[in-house]
């Protein structure tokens, strides 16, 4: 169920979260009924349906007239774009990033961390027949990647958070204890690269560097993706740490 507000507010503000809750509602799962939304708000049916109701006709949701359930709306894609394209660490490190995957012709992301889980902001793929594609707003829990692993390492609250959430397992090879988890981070503050052999997807191996601030606090972190047949270990890492150097250097200006 997603969480009440518990302070004291007014009507229209009231409105406003009740249909941000909404959203969340619709963006963990790919549609719902209107009876989903009320359960989840705990709100009566008629009250999840007129918010259901607004948001499709700003086309933030959007109503399969096949299944009579709700999505999310197209225009929530273009906010998204206009966020991801204005987002100033994805402005700096999109050169950075566009370099790396030239040099190393694998996929490159660029993430940050939000709540337990790591989000894309930018992600430059190669997919053989198609070419490069940009893209971002994937979510991925922290532990199964080396994005993850490489911002935890550095930022105590962000492991913490991902303690609590608990270890869901994507593989067999995923993280799935604490005490693994820890032995992990070390093992990154050690190295100053996090790896990922198959623990998000199998037969998929990531090398990820953090971004740091002045103060050594991890707050992003650049990766390059690969089968576990194309990725050379050693010089990928290489190439990380050189990419996230340039992009601190490029933030400091």
């Amino acid at each position: 169920m997603v969480a009440l507000h518990s302070h004291p507010v007014d009507n229209d503000v009231q409105s406003v979260l009740n249909a941000l809750d909404v959203l969340e509602c619709l963006m963990r799962e790919e549609d719902v009924e209107v009876s989903d939304v009320a359960g989840r708000l705990n709100v009566a049916e008629r009250t999840a349906q007129r918010l259901l109701n607004a948001l499709c006709a700003r086309d933030l949701a959007a109503r399969n007239a096949g299944t009579g359930r709700y999505q999310l709306g197209v225009h929530l894609f273009e906010l998204g774009q206009m966020a991801s394209e204005r987002f100033p660490l994805r402005q700096a490190g999109l050169p950075v990033l566009e370099e790396l995957h030239r040099a190393s012709g694998l996929s490159v992301h660029l993430t940050v961390p939000d709540g337990a889980d790591v989000m894309f902001v930018e992600r430059l793929n190669y997919v053989p027949g198609v070419g490069l594609m940009k893209g971002g707003g994937r979510r991925m829990p922290s532990h199964a990647t080396s994005a993850g692993k490489a911002i935890a390492a550095f930022d105590p609250a962000f492991a913490q958070a991902r303690r609590a959430a608990g270890f869901p397992q994507l593989t067999p090879r995923t993280i799935a204890t604490t005490a693994d988890f820890d032995r992990a981070l070390i093992e990154v503050r050690r190295a100053g690269v996090a790896i990922s052999v198959s623990e998000s997807q199998c037969q998929l191996t990531s090398v990820a560097a953090p971004v740091r601030d002045f103060c050594g606090r991890a707050y992003a972190a650049i990766s390059v993706v690969g089968s576990d047949e194309e990725i050379d270990v050693g010089r990928a890492a290489r190439m990380v740490i050189t990419a996230t150097a340039t992009l601190s250097q490029v933030l400091a200006r």
